[in-house]
């Protein structure tokens, strides 16, 4: 049988359809410097001209290591209209991680900020031909404004691209081992954008206006992609450092509407005082997702920026498309209407099946491993058969986090598989026992991991932030007992400061663990035993 071609639109021409329609809007806003949609598209016009003749084409992969900008986002554009790969990392990543993205990708190119040369070297030891700086070259590298400037004024007509070409390599954040490159096509991007203008941002237009407050190279960037799909302005705020008090002064300037953020930022932001100081009433949709929200926090937030709150459920891997939990499904107080420790309902076009250990699909209330199939699942991770093999069981996803369906098909997750902990033969999945804990009065957050023990093989340890950084740590297994089996109690409640992140904002059970652990090596006495 003859091959019947899968073409499909070229992502990059997003830009190009924004640019039509509204040459003169605002595209990105960052500090008192604008571009409009016919500006930004011509200066991507330019660098994909550029890069073209500098040999970078079809297929190529291209890692991008640089913090929020105007010149960092315009690249992915640049680079899918091109038909190449982008390969955006974590700006917080040591060398060494860009080396192993760099090599495992096979990446042709490094495009980096100035302040990042050791990361360039990185990748270029590790085989990358060509370095491109955003700010001032060294010598033999390009200059990124120079590449815009040279390629200036001749329009760049997108590369055919067909439904399975990869378009983003979607990089792991690594807390379990080295990054990973799940590979995004364009096909799959281009079902993603019409389930998120469907599921998360409903009746969103050009009128709307969107904030950055997190790495482009991950969520946001997928979120960002949608905005341009309906010619929504995005504004960028300081990507050194989260600063609530600015956040809600652009959030007032800009009348934004929508932010993608993580539930540690958007409780940082709940909890300021400047979320009373500014005015935020434009807020429509504040996504959030990458970790569960407790649900003392989630209060908190719904109290402070209103019903505004839409969350979703999804991994990289499948690109945010598993939940969503829209914002009248989210209330202040426990009723009927507010959907308590759900993360919603199965998205548009996906399914989700809660599996045993053999793949066997479980009823409702039976506690699983959480499995989705459906056209935002990526396609692999590039060149690594193993984790592929381990990644999918007939036809399924395996997402790693463990969870039940009630019998109105609303999804609870309990944890994730790495995250349970045995302690005296017992199962203890940690999320339950937080939610118990962030509901006290005085815990700002919370996060529970198992450490190993020479009685039970492992024990709980609580980490612990407290609302005052002056009050002694209140009587948390009393607070706990009655509430949870004494067996789930925390053995020991570790008081901290701030809770360890990775670089994209989340608290990782793996990096807090590893803090518990060098603590108590170190013979640390702020470490108190639950009696």
């Amino acid at each position: 049988m003859q091959r019947i071609s899968n073409r499909v639109m070229n992502l990059g021409d997003l830009l190009t359809e924004a640019a039509r329609r509204y040459p003169t809007g605002q595209a990105i806003v960052s500090g008192d410097r604008v571009w409009t949609w016919a500006e930004m598209n011509a200066r991507v016009d330019g660098a994909a001209n550029s890069l073209c003749k500098l040999g970078i084409g079809r297929g190529d992969k291209v890692l991008v290591h640089a913090r929020n900008s105007n010149e960092m986002f315009a690249t992915m554009f640049a680079i899918f209209k091109i038909g190449a790969v982008w390969v955006p990392t974590n700006y917080r990543v040591v060398p060494d991680d860009v080396a192993h993205i760099a090599k495992t990708t096979d990446a042709s190119a490094v495009i980096y900020d100035e302040a990042f040369a050791e990361h360039a070297d990185a990748a270029l030891a590790a085989g990358a031909r060509l370095a491109i700086c955003i700010g001032k070259p060294r010598p033999g590298e390009y200059r990124y404004g120079d590449l815009v400037r040279a390629g200036h004024g001749n329009r760049f007509r997108a590369a055919p691209v067909e439904r399975d070409d990869p378009c983003w390599f979607f990089l792991t954040s690594g807390t379990t081992g080295s990054p990973k490159a799940g590979v995004l096509t364009h096909g799959q991007m281009a079902f993603v954008i019409n389930n998120h203008l469907a599921d998360l941002m409903p009746g969103m237009t050009e009128t709307d206006r969107s904030l950055v407050v997190a790495p482009l190279s991950h969520g946001a960037g997928i979120h960002q992609l949608v905005q341009v799909a309906r010619c929504v302005g995005t504004v960028l705020s300081d990507p050194g450092s989260l600063d609530p008090a600015a956040v809600f002064a652009l959030i007032e300037k800009h009348r934004i509407s929508n932010i993608f953020t993580v539930p540690s930022i958007l409780s940082a932001l709940a909890e300021h005082e400047a979320a009373d100081r500014f005015d935020h009433t434009s807020l429509r949709h504040v996504i959030y997702a990458g970790a569960p929200m407790l649900r003392a926090h989630q209060k908190q937030a719904l109290r402070k920026l209103g019903p505004c709150l839409v969350q979703y459920f999804g991994l990289g891997e499948v690109t945010g498309n598993i939940t969503v939990l829209p914002p009248h499904m989210h209330a202040i107080e426990d009723c009927p209407e507010a959907r308590i420790g759900t993360c919603g309902f199965t998205r548009t076009c996906m399914q989700i099946a809660i599996q045993d250990a053999e793949g066997r699909s479980l009823g409702p209330f039976e506690t699983g491993e959480i499995c989705v199939i459906g056209p935002a699942v990526f396609s692999g991770y590039y060149n690594d058969e193993a984790a592929n093999a381990a990644a999918f069981r007939n036809g399924w996803f395996r997402t790693g986090d463990v969870g039940h369906f009630d019998d109105e098909g609303f999804l609870y997750i309990t944890g994730r598989q790495s995250d349970m902990f045995i302690s005296g033969g017992s199962n203890i999945h940690p999320l339950e026992i937080e939610e118990k804990l962030a509901a006290h009065p005085e815990v700002c957050e919370v996060s529970v991991v198992g450490i190993p023990d020479n009685k039970w093989g492992e024990i709980g340890v609580a980490a612990i932030v407290l609302r005052s950084p002056d009050a002694p740590l209140p009587d948390l297994k009393s607070h706990l007992s009655g509430k949870i089996a004494s067996y789930k109690i925390p053995k020991r409640f570790e008081r901290f400061e701030q809770l360890p992140r990775s670089g994209y904002g989340k608290v990782t059970k793996n990096l807090v663990r590893q803090a518990i652990l060098e603590r108590l090596q170190a013979g640390d006495d702020l470490a108190e035993e639950a009696q």
